[in-house]
């Protein structure tokens, strides 16, 4: 997702409804559920910075501009990372990045990009701008390295057309060899489908979270704002329901769970046009337990700029919800979660905005790094950051 503020294509006003808000977005700090014992201590994870390195801005490299990282992932297979871009096809085709990032205990030492290549469509065409009106133009917003093959799977968000005469673009997950060559795509659920109606994923909330789970045999997603039906977006009163759906490698969809998204944290100061925009931008599994996950928010507002904050949550005793068309008013059980860390807490250089994290290597004490990357929208008054913490 590209921040109102800078965002190159037109951005949908966020919907501040009047209705009442989905209960499931009112339980957001770990609460016990309604009528029951507390909950299990399960979630609580800890997270301290172990330093920073900010990428060149508009880095030249084989031809290509470097920027717009919003997804990012270490390659089980050499230790390395790759880094999706977010450029559709505008400054050149939709591509991804490798890079050896040097992370310990002492910090972030250097950023080296080793490689590029284009994402291609299947018939090994390159996908055009957004521009070209055909229909094929992709917004790709996460990767992930298989850990049984080591392709790559990534998820890119479409568009919801602003007028009958575009093309709708709907959103995907896809797989590619490590050339970028079309591999596949995986059946998302139903309702993850943008509509010419009031159902569906709004315009930029689509597919920007993927994690796999399970040891590989799992795949979950995370939208990253509430469907239409499932009532308004966040506001400074309320929160609002984001939902996370865990699928079989075969499109199987095993779950769907509703995320409680924060409510925005403070007014804008009217020194822009755009309101607040926040949404779930990454989402990543736990090694060991596959309802748990890490999931990151990114809100941005006029005035105050960003507040990048880091959850662990879990499914465990949530409501299922895949078979509930509409949330909106609903009694249901969310997701629970834990405050990890808000970055704007730990010493950061700037907070930008970052929108990609991946697990880095584990430390000699058995501490887990975890890596996280901003996308700069190659804009003049943002950064490419690489950052480093660690989990325990």
């Amino acid at each position: 997702m590209e921040p109102p503020l800078i965002r190159r294509a037109c951005v949908v006003a966020v919907a501040l409804a009047a209705t009442m808000a989905p209960t499931v977005a009112a339980r957001s700090q770990d609460s016990a559920p309604r009528g029951g014992a507390a909950a299990p201590s399960d979630i609580g994870a800890k997270a301290r910075l172990l330093g920073e390195k900010i990428v060149p801005h508009t880095l030249s490299f084989r031809g290509t501009t470097v920027g717009g990282l919003s997804g990012i992932d270490r390659d089980p297979c050499t230790g390395d990372y790759v880094a999706i871009s977010d450029d559709r096809s505008v400054l050149q085709p939709a591509r991804f990045y490798t890079a050896r990032i040097a992370v310990d205990a002492a910090g972030v030492h250097s950023v080296e990009f080793t490689g590029t290549h284009p994402l291609r469509q299947p018939d090994g065409a390159v996908y055009p701008p957004v521009s070209a009106g055909d229909g094929k133009a992709v917004d790709p917003e996460d990767v992930r390295v298989d850990p049984r093959s080591c392709a790559y799977w990534w998820a890119q968000e479409g568009d919801r057309p602003k007028s009958p005469d575009e093309p709708v673009l709907q959103p995907s997950i896809q797989f590619a060899a490590r050339s970028g060559a079309y591999r596949g795509h995986l059946t998302l659920p139903p309702n993850y489908e943008i509509t010419s109606g009031d159902l569906g994923i709004r315009r930029n909330k689509a597919v920007e979270a993927i994690t796999f789970g399970a040891g590989g045999t799992m795949l979950t997603s995370a939208v990253e704002g509430p469907l239409l039906q499932d009532g308004p977006e966040p506001t400074l009163q309320h929160g609002a329901p984001v939902r996370v759906t865990q699928q079989s490698r075969d499109g199987e969809v095993l779950g769907q769970f509703a995320y409680p998204l924060e409510r925005i944290f403070t007014a804008p100061d009217g020194s822009s046009t755009y309101p607040p925009d926040t949404g779930v931008p990454a989402i990543l599994a736990h090694p060991g337990d596959p309802g748990r996950y890490l999931v990151l928010e990114r809100t941005w507002v006029a005035g105050a700029g960003y507040k990048i904050r880091l959850f662990d949550t879990t499914t465990r005793g949530a409501t299922d919800v895949r078979r509930i068309d509409s949330l909106k008013g609903l009694k249901i059980v969310p997701m629970r979660k834990k405050l990890v860390a808000d970055l704007a807490t730990l010493g950061l250089s700037r907070v930008d905005n970052t929108e990609g994290m991946t697990w880095g290597p584990t430390l000699p004490d058995g501490e887990r790094t975890l890596v996280l990357v901003s996308d700069d929208n190659f804009a003049e008054d943002a950064v490419t950051q690489i950052v480093a913490l660690g989990i325990r």
